[in-house]
């Protein structure tokens, strides 16, 4: 059997300076790349939300810079309320109420657009 050793994550943000700028505490998944290492949101996408009795709200946020090799590594990746995200990128603020199925990236000149060309991946 191999043990692994559960890395502590230096947070950009620590939990005492989160505020609250929207009214939900829905959940979503981000990057480290985000939380850690102070990246911009540079894709997110909205899937259906897992009806498993948790408040989860679809939303997926990553830097959008990363290989396959690191965003397959669950490690890479946690759970977070989504006013906490909004903390660390606000401009994702006007965009949350997008529907399942949404994507926006990052343009050339840094704004979120929709991604009209990404697909919500089949479970």
């Amino acid at each position: 059997m191999v043990w692994f050793k559960k890395r502590e994550k230096k947070y950009l943000i620590s939990g005492d300076m989160i505020k609250r700028l929207i009214d939900s505490n829905e959940g979503c998944i981000a990057s480290d790349r985000i939380t850690v290492d102070g990246c911009k949101v540079g894709f997110m996408y909205r899937e259906e939300p897992y009806q498993n009795g948790n408040p989860d709200s679809g939303w997926r946020f990553m830097a959008g810079d990363k290989s396959d090799e690191y965003m397959n590594n669950p490690a890479n990746h946690s759970v977070y309320q989504l006013n906490t995200i909004c903390n660390y990128v606000n401009d994702i603020i006007p965009l949350l109420n997008s529907a399942p199925g949404t994507g926006y990236i990052r343009d050339e000149n840094g704004k979120l657009v929709l991604d009209e060309e990404w697909e919500e991946p089949e479970n």
